[in-house]
């Protein structure tokens, strides 16, 4: 029986599992793929992970194929400060313009649509292209939006120049709902073969994260020398990331992929389907 392969977000809202993962042996008899969202996303999609942590629009894409596992996912309650819009002019001005996307999302790819569209009215044109934090907004272009730890970077370190938007914080406005960023999912063939594979990285998973989060100090300790962030600012940042998934956070989700499916961003409405395992 091989190790099975589990996909992980190497971004710093995960930052307490993934010290289990590294520092605390959680790792041990599991196959970990570190990598951003649009790589494991596609990744998931072709069978080369069995349970990944992926954008939670790759669950509609493709959920037919894939269970939620329950429990577990990447959530705020509004503000989240890792996704953010940096603009040359006030949102609101924005008709048509050019908005460069990461290409290392898909969620937030949808919601930008979605807010742009339902509350601002525009349509802006739309082109996917590798951007970061030290980038300025190109000149072709009137926008740029980033994610993960290049977006909590900018987030600390506004420019006079530009306008800042934060996704969560338009969401809610737009919705009156909080959003599920991230989700983790099984290959539903993988839990049907192998359901004490599945249970043993859902275990791993769920109590790796509750293991980090029961040691922060001690986790945000562990990168501040690798990554450009007071203890402060990592300290606030994990207290605004939310990783609980349960029933109040499914209507939620849902929100999202019903509006989706509205603006033709997924083809057809996934019903929820959970994995199978023991709580």
């Amino acid at each position: 029986m091989g190790y099975p392969r589990l996909g992980h977000i190497n971004f710093l809202n995960c930052l307490p599992l993934s010290y289990s993962l590294r520092q605390d042996h959680f790792d041990k008899g599991i196959q970990v793929s570190w990598g951003v969202p649009a790589v494991l996303n596609n990744d998931i999609m072709n069978h080369r992970l069995d349970v990944s942590q992926v954008s939670s629009i790759t669950y509609a894409r493709d959920s037919e194929e894939l269970l939620l596992l329950p429990d577990v996912c990447i959530r705020s309650d509004g503000k989240v400060q890792s996704l953010i819009i940096v603009s040359k002019k006030p949102i609101e001005e924005i008709t048509d313009d050019k908005i460069i996307l990461t290409a290392k999302s898909a969620t937030t790819h949808c919601l930008t649509k979605i807010i742009m569209r339902k509350l601002y009215g525009a349509r802006p044109n739309y082109y996917v292209r590798h951007v970061d934090a030290q980038q300025e907004v190109p000149e072709d272009a009137s926008a740029m939006l980033l994610i993960g730890d290049d977006a909590l970077y900018v987030y600390h370190h506004k420019k006079p120049r530009y306008h800042y938007y934060d996704i969560g914080e338009l969401w809610q406005r737009l919705t009156g709902r909080n959003m599920v960023f991230a989700v983790w999912v099984a290959q539903r063939q993988f839990a049907a073969q192998q359901p004490e594979l599945l249970q043993l990285v859902y275990d791993r998973v769920t109590r790796g994260f509750k293991n980090g989060q029961a040691k922060m100090d001690r986790v945000i300790h562990s990168v501040l020398d690798e990554k450009p962030f007071t203890y402060e600012e990592l300290a606030e940042y994990l207290q605004v990331i939310k990783w609980d998934f349960g029933e109040d956070q499914y209507e939620n989700l849902l929100t999202f992929y019903r509006l989706a499916h509205e603006m033709n961003l997924i083809d057809h409405l996934p019903e929820l389907s959970l994995a199978s395992v023991c709580r």
